[in-house]
């Protein structure tokens, strides 16, 4: 294997590990979200949804929805640009069926990249695969 890029996957994992370990304390946290795999190009994360994250209706509130879109694709976007810093500039979701709770992952890639625009999509998938939600979102690197 080639030296330099085992220096570059050791150094993306301590950055990940760096970046999980102040997310505990952060909106991140308090959702529950978990890093399954991560890199500059592409992420996976899940989420336990619990009582805690459903509406009055008894299904998973669209906004936890959103925030797993967004915390998946700003996770590479944070491992894309590790020496800058971003922020969401646009988040489109399309909510596609509803849930109840249980296991939700969510898989972001990124799509496109400009100077100082990254622009990624990202879908949710409860834990049989049904598809939940997409969405696409515009990261703006400040």
């Amino acid at each position: 294997m080639d030296e330099e890029w085992l220096v570059r996957q050791a150094d993306q994992a301590g950055h990940l590990t760096r970046l999980a370990e102040r997310a505990q304390s952060t909106f991140w946290g308090l959702l529950g979200c978990e890093v399954v795999r991560a890199d500059a190009g592409k992420a996976t994360i899940c989420l336990d949804a619990t009582d805690r994250h459903l509406n009055l209706l008894g299904l998973v509130h669209g906004g936890v929805i959103m925030s797993l879109l967004d915390n998946a694709m700003g996770l590479v976007v944070m491992l894309a640009e590790t020496g800058e810093r971003a922020v969401t500039a646009n988040l489109n979701t399309q909510f596609l069926t509803s849930s109840r709770g249980g296991s939700l992952i969510c898989e972001a890639e990124l799509v496109h990249r400009t100077e100082r625009t990254l622009t990624l999509q990202a879908q949710v998938k409860d834990d049989g695969g049904k598809l939940l939600a997409w969405g696409s979102g515009a990261y703006r690197v400040l």
